[in-house]
């Protein structure tokens, strides 16, 4: 049992009227069962006042749940705008059959790190309800939030296999709710969750503080920092330069690939550079897959410029005659915007200089994630386990799982793999448009939940 946390002193007043018990639907597919959550204010909060959280130009402050509705909502409508570019038969709200822009993704990968982002607040609210309090079982600590649906099958599945590593109970069930919200199969594999569990534990054992829900929860501090900071990254650098390349195009007239070129320019981007990457991609629009691997191709060309130059081949796909000059244009483009968004903006949030006190090693945490990642496009889902398996066995061992030996937070390798997810969109155009819901409703007090 964990000693409860001291509060400061405070004068008798009237007890608080206690908010009413509110239930959050997790929006999914069918393939999805919903989750329900019942958030409870009165049961042993005792967390202290967290520190200001980074608010960048244009996206408000608040919890990481907060920022990231503001962000997938964002990319939404950057995504119709865009599209509508290139397809001038889309309409905000209707589907496109012309191949997505990589903002057509985005919402939908924000939509994945908000799922993170919730398993988190999910852990940290069951670490506050385990103060002072023996819990009789993992069951039970899930009752006490609501949790149900598929995201409790993933949570007590993983936490039943941390119990085998000698986790106590109440950091078993934190710990397993991390993973609640993400892709359950691959546990099915002995394998994996094996290795799953055992890379959690080893963390767990590893990290800072005295108390297991101490440890528990700088765990979920980590995920929710990480994923947090990763979105407001990307946001910031990407969807920052399609606000400013829609707003310089609304007011420059006839717009050509050459006029973006030599008008249209970020901080960090040089019109010799962005001219050279288009001058070089235009060339390869026969080349199957598209070009990606730009630091061989295109080594002296910031990442900056290659936005401007996507922006370039995006005007010319605009103007290609349709068919596959033109989805070839949109695929070289969207890999321009995707290696910045992974090579250079977001990375930093996966593989940070140092590791802060309170934190566990991001890098690990990340690769005990892995085999679990998916991203659902609309009605079609990617899987990282389904991708792995088509991967040669990197280390020849029968015992060893393929999914379980990649780390997502190597750009090595997340980019092959985010390539495939790129194809699998391709292949149905429509689908991307059935655009995510937000994960929680906008008057939910999960949303301000520190």
């Amino acid at each position: 049992m964990a000693t409860k946390r001291s509060q400061p002193t405070a004068k008798p007043t009237a007890p608080p009227a206690e908010p009413p018990r509110t239930a959050l639907r997790i929006h999914a597919p069918d393939a999805l069962p919903a989750a329900e959550l019942h958030v409870l204010r009165d049961l042993n909060v005792l967390r202290a006042p967290v520190t200001d959280l980074l608010a960048p130009a244009g996206i408000p402050a608040g919890t990481p749940l907060r920022q990231n509705r503001f962000i997938t909502q964002g990319y939404v409508g950057i995504a119709q705008t865009l599209q509508g570019l290139l397809d001038p038969d889309f309409q905000p709200g209707g589907a496109s059959r012309v191949r997505p822009c990589w903002f057509a993704f985005a919402p939908h990968a924000s939509q994945e790190a908000g799922k993170g982002m919730l398993g988190a607040a999910i852990a940290r609210r069951i670490i506050d309800l385990a103060q002072g309090e023996s819990l009789p079982s993992v069951a039970h600590a899930y009752d006490r939030v609501g949790l149900t649906g598929s995201m409790r099958e993933g949570a007590e599945k993983l936490s039943t296999a941390l119990s085998w590593h000698g986790l106590p109970r109440d950091a078993s069930a934190a710990i397993g709710a991390l993973a609640g919200a993400m892709n359950l199969e691959p546990l099915s594999d002995p394998r994996t969750l094996w290795s799953t569990a055992h890379r959690f534990a080893r963390l767990f054992f590893q990290a800072p503080g005295v108390l297991p829900l101490n440890k528990a929860e700088a765990m979920a501090r980590t995920l929710e920092r990480m994923l947090n900071e990763g979105n407001l990254a990307i946001f910031t650098d990407i969807g920052g330069a399609a606000q400013a390349y829609l707003a310089w195009r609304r007011g420059a007239g006839a717009i050509t690939p050459e006029r973006v070129l030599r008008e249209f320019t970020l901080r960090g981007a040089t019109p010799q550079q962005a001219k050279r990457a288009h001058d070089v991609l235009v060339t390869r629009t026969r080349e199957q897959p598209a070009p990606s691997d730009f630091a061989s191709l295109l080594p002296d060309v910031s990442g900056p410029s290659l936005v401007v130059a996507g922006f370039a081949l995006t005007e010319a796909a605009r103007q290609a005659p349709g068919g596959g000059a033109r989805d070839a244009l949109i695929a070289i483009a969207n890999n321009c915007f995707a290696w910045r968004e992974q090579h250079d903006a977001v990375q930093p949030a996966f593989t940070p200089p140092g590791r802060l006190p309170d934190e566990v090693s991001r890098p690990e945490l990340t690769q005990a994630l892995t085999p679990l990642l998916r991203l659902q496009l609309g009605s079609v889902m990617w899987n990282f386990s389904d991708y792995a398996a088509t991967q040669r066995d990197r280390d020849s061992n029968p015992l060893t799982s393929k999914p379980t030996e990649y780390n997502w937070a190597g750009f090595e390798d997340r980019w092959p793999a985010i390539l495939t997810a790129f194809t699998l969109g391709y292949r149905d155009p429509t689908a991307l448009w059935a655009l995510p819901q937000p994960l929680v409703p906008a008057d939910s007090p999960l949303l301000d939940l520190a």
